[in-house]
């Protein structure tokens, strides 16, 4: 078994690393556009050799794409092009615009829309470790338009992985991620935005920054060049999601204006029910 990852990232890095490790593929090769990601990639072992496209389509059973999104949706029809039986996924945080354009390509029962619900705010070859992925949900979308042997195979590769797996339709998919991902994302460095536009002495940050401050502003750390397209490809969804949070924002923001502690208590109360969901 063969498996190529195009994208040697926090993602794919770590991905390459214990499929290797737990004897999923006997052999993991990576392509890798930055050169000084590759030859990270190449020095640190994540992957055994580094290939040009061409040959990791040819020469391997299955085909990760773990690019930004903006570049996913332009390799994954060209990849999809050049395969006979050869399996590919990705690991993209937006599903419904890559399965729409896939969903009439001849090959289509050759891809399998997939995203491990799992990362850090870090990225590139340096941010890849072993374990990422353990726990985490696995998703796979619309699995109906693959075919079977290629879901059961991907499948397999996530259970390697020790994920839990869980079957949706991407426009579900991508409405749960906005909610429960991108606006974390968003609120993160809205926050990052704010303190650093309020707070023009950084020592005072550093020095007074507190569990709180640091956990909840932690995801502003995170890759513009990942982010922006996953905001603008789930548009539609993260700005419901976006209209609600700043509703929300309204609400704390006229009860502490009228002194209303009683008010502000309640909307506490309501965000405390989070404690039966996450612990």
């Amino acid at each position: 078994m063969q498996v190529g990852v195009i994208g040697i990232g926090l993602i794919g890095g770590s991905m390459a690393i214990d499929l290797k490790k737990r004897k999923f593929a006997d052999r993991v090769v990576g392509v890798e556009s930055e050169q000084l990601h590759a030859a990270a990639a190449k020095e640190m072992g994540l992957v055994d050799d580094l290939v040009n496209l061409e040959d990791c389509i040819a020469e391997s059973d299955i085909i990760v794409v773990a690019t930004p999104v903006s570049a996913a949706i332009r390799l994954i029809p060209q990849i999809l092009d050049k395969v006979d039986k050869q399996i590919v996924t990705d690991v993209c945080s937006t599903k419904e615009k890559i399965n729409e354009m896939v969903h009439y390509h001849p090959n289509r029962k050759n891809f399998v829309a997939a995203h491990p619900m799992a990362g850090t705010e870090y990225s590139g070859p340096w941010a890849a470790l072993s374990g990422l992925f353990d726990g985490r949900a696995g998703i796979i979308c619309n699995a109906e338009d693959s075919d079977i042997r290629a879901v059961e195979l991907v499948k397999s590769m996530y259970d390697c992985l020790n994920m839990r797996m869980i079957y949706m339709r991407a426009a579900h998919h991508d409405v749960h991620t906005a909610y429960v991902s991108h606006i974390s994302h968003i609120s993160s460095f809205a926050l990052a935005l704010t303190v650093l536009e309020k707070e023009k002495n950084e020592k005072n940050i550093f020095d007074l920054a507190s569990g709180g401050f640091s956990s909840t502003v932690r995801l502003a750390k995170s890759n513009a060049d990942m982010w922006a397209p996953i905001f603008s490809q789930n548009k539609e969804n993260v700005l419901t999601v976006l209209d609600t949070y700043i509703e929300k924002l309204q609400e704390f923001k006229k009860h502490i204006s009228d002194y209303d502690e009683q008010g502000v208590r309640e909307l506490i109360y309501k965000a405390n029910k989070i404690k039966r969901i996450i612990r």
